[in-house]
């Protein structure tokens, strides 16, 4: 994860990925190319929320700017791509990183800490009309409220069932000149709820 895999080529494959994923999501090889794979542009939009570590605590607060990408499959399902981009103020507390039963990584983090973040997620939505002149009046950057104004409250978004159809990608890193023993935390995986094969790397943690 050091080697900064969420990059904008990656990115473009991740959005081939979960358009494959929904249209056979048994037989998924990341081999899938995707026309007009950039798809449709929404946002900017500042978001201002939480963000959850392993052990489930509310680790810090993330600043940011997201945006949504859509393309339709041949199927008459969507491919929505989420991205993140933006900073993050720790919490004092269990560092993000702190209950993963795999690798090296720290146990607490104390509050203050700064460092900037970027990342994706990438699932398909079935369901509802796509409307791509709807607008919402409040907090459009939240994920199920832009997609129940561009799609209609009918709509499924794969990523928030249990399906083989989401991946994502996290990467955190802490500014310099701070007291810390881990200054970086990676999060991906793919599926969702029962289907969820997730990840970690490293950590955000003085200790």
């Amino acid at each position: 994860m050091r080697k900064r895999w969420i990059l904008p080529g990656l990115l473009v494959a991740a959005l081939a990925l979960a358009a494959s994923a929904a249209a056979h999501p048994g037989h998924n090889h990341g081999h899938h190319h995707l026309k007009g794979k950039h798809g449709k542009k929404f946002g900017p939009y500042d978001v201002v929320t939480d963000d959850n570590g392993t052990c489930g605590n509310a680790w810090a607060v993330d600043t940011e700017k997201r945006t949504f990408r859509v393309h339709k499959n041949h199927d008459g399902s969507y491919t929505v791509v989420r991205f993140d981009r933006g900073t993050f103020l720790t919490n004092a507390g269990q560092s993000p990183g702190a209950c993963d039963t795999k690798g090296r990584h720290g146990s607490t983090v104390v509050a203050g800490v700064k460092g900037w973040f970027h990342g994706f997620l990438a699932g398909k939505v079935t369901g509802g009309t796509f409307d791509p002149n709807a607008t919402c009046t409040t907090d459009c950057g939240l994920t199920d409220v832009w997609i129940a104004t561009h799609f209609g409250a009918g709509a499924t978004f794969s990523c928030f069932t249990d399906s083989k159809a989401c991946l994502f990608g996290f990467e955190y890193s802490a500014f310099h000149h701070q007291a810390l023993k881990y200054h970086h935390w990676f999060d991906k995986g793919r599926g969702a709820g029962t289907f969820l094969k997730e990840r970690f790397r490293g950590d955000i943690a003085n200790a």
